[in-house]
């Protein structure tokens, strides 16, 4: 309902306008979020002067490893791929959708001309000698409005849209942080095929080296066909093994061509070195300011916080909307006439559009907007708790290959002394070619563990890296809206 206030004396006119502005303020009693955010410490975040924060990890964590290989591959991915692009694009016009949010509080001018060329009934209410002629009637006009943004709506919807906005930017550094870490975790998977498949070719080489000594002691009676037959066996076995990681490494340069946006053959020549890698220090526990350095999380916060000003707005559609327009132009019948002192026009006053009638379709939009708030919050109680518990899978994991690989080259150390004294036994005629056997598979299995572990300490880093935030760091902004979430 649009009402325009005509000229009253002060006092009627004050009460006239009393009495509207009562009449229009719908309620909206009884709708009120039910979620509520979830406290860092009751997800196991300890408190900032619990223990000192751990250090930040740096923005370009992945140069720790001593790569420059890797290196490049990431500062590639992060230059071209897709997603990101996708993430800038979703970004931009979150940034648009603030700046119209922005606009619409403000003061809007338009100007018109309008020109139409008519002839005029002679039956009907334009008087001789108009009636019956033709004549052309003109408009230049310049008009203004101004909304008074009495209740703070424009305001909240300006903060929501600011929120949608800085959430965006966070979801782009979390696409920043996840490729980083998969382009990572893609190279050290290779880097493990690669360090398997040379296992494996020197198992091969090895098992033709002792097929050639079973065929010398066959051929002096000292073995039989079954043992040259079981090394026989054991050769294929193993070129179908490197077959295997052949098909592999393939796939997995593929995978990582991918997502460095190349194409699968530009990657034919790479071969990453996993004992050329340095491992990182590793935090003792988890920081303190650990919601601060995630991404998703931070975006998550700033969705509940788009949310509470959306919440704002729709509660502000219940109060009277006042509006000032102002106009001033010329008007006139024929062209030549309109630019004359007389054809002068120009208005001013104020319009309240009260809510009188349609309480039924606003509390359904806050009912929304309520719902919208709710699932904002959980969507960010769910984003911390999947942080902590990402942030202790990854230092536990990391602490214990750690443990693991300090216990395997103790294995793997006994594996390749039993294997000698095994074979020195088998060339000197006082072991079976199945104790020979039996001591290489242990040490095979060995090197593929050590090199198993080795792949792993570096996947769990970068692992850890990224559960760490890779380098995000919040911006400082008001916890109000959070804040109020967790009441």
């Amino acid at each position: 309902m649009k009402v325009l206030i005509p000229h009253l004396g002060h006092r009627a006119g004050t009460v006239l306008l009393a009495a509207l502005v009562l009449a229009g303020c719908a309620s909206y009693s009884g709708i009120e979020p039910q979620a509520r955010a979830l406290a860092p410490a009751a997800a196991g975040v300890p408190a900032g002067d619990a223990q000192p924060a751990a250090a930040a990890v740096p923005v370009q964590w992945w140069r720790g490893f001593g790569d420059p290989a890797l290196d490049a591959l990431v500062d590639r991915a992060l230059h071209d791929h897709p997603n990101l692009q996708v993430a800038q694009a979703r970004l931009q016009r979150a940034t648009a959708a603030a700046g119209l949010a922005d606009a619409a509080g403000g003061l809007q001018v338009n100007g018109s001309f309008d020109a139409t060329r008519q002839r005029y009934t002679e039956n009907g209410m334009v008087p001789k000698p108009m009636a019956g002629s033709m004549a052309t009637t003109a408009t230049l006009q310049l008009g203004a409005s101004w909304e008074l943004d009495f209740f703070g709506r424009h305001a909240a919807a300006l903060h929501a849209a600011l929120g949608a906005e800085r959430a965006a930017a966070a979801d782009v550094e979390a696409a920043r942080v996840l490729l980083s870490a998969n382009v990572a975790r893609g190279y050290f998977q290779l880097g493990r095929l690669i360090e398997q498949r040379e296992v494996a070719a020197r198992s091969l080489a090895q098992r033709q080296e002792l097929l050639g000594l079973i065929s010398q002691r066959v051929r002096a009676g000292l073995d039989t066909n079954v043992e040259l037959r079981q090394g026989e066996g054991a050769v294929p076995e193993t070129r179908a093994q490197l077959e295997a990681l052949d098909e592999q490494i393939t796939l997995a340069r593929n995978a990582l061509a991918a997502l460095t946006a190349q194409p699968p053959a530009a990657l034919a020549g790479l071969h990453p070195r996993l004992q050329a890698a340095s491992l990182m220090p590793l935090p003792q526990e988890l920081p303190a300011d650990l919601l601060g350095r995630r991404a998703d999380v931070e975006a998550a916060r700033w969705r509940v916080e788009a949310a509470t000003r959306d919440v704002a707005s729709a509660k502000a559609q219940f109060y009277p909307n006042i509006n000032l327009a102002a106009f001033v132009g010329l008007s006139s019948i024929g062209l030549d006439r309109l630019l004359e002192s007389g054809s002068q026009q120009y208005g001013v006053g104020p319009a309240i559009r009260l809510p009188i009638f349609d309480s039924g379709r606003l509390r359904a939009g806050l009912r929304g907007k309520t719902a919208d708030l709710d699932a904002a919050v959980g969507s960010y109680n769910a984003a911390v708790l999947d942080a902590v518990h990402d942030v202790a899978d990854q230092l536990a994991s990391a602490r214990s290959v750690l443990r693991q690989q300090r216990e395997q080259q103790a294995a793997a150390a006994a594996a390749e002394s039993a294997y000698d004294l095994a074979l020195q036994r088998y060339r000197a005629g006082l072991g079976s070619y199945l104790t020979v056997l039996s001591a290489e598979t242990h040490v095979l299995a060995q090197r593929r563990q050590s090199t198993d572990l080795k792949a792993r300490a570096l996947d769990t880093q970068v692992g850890l890296m990224r559960a760490l935030g890779g380098g995000y760091a919040a911006e400082s902004a008001s916890a109000a809206p959070l804040a109020a979430a967790q009441r």
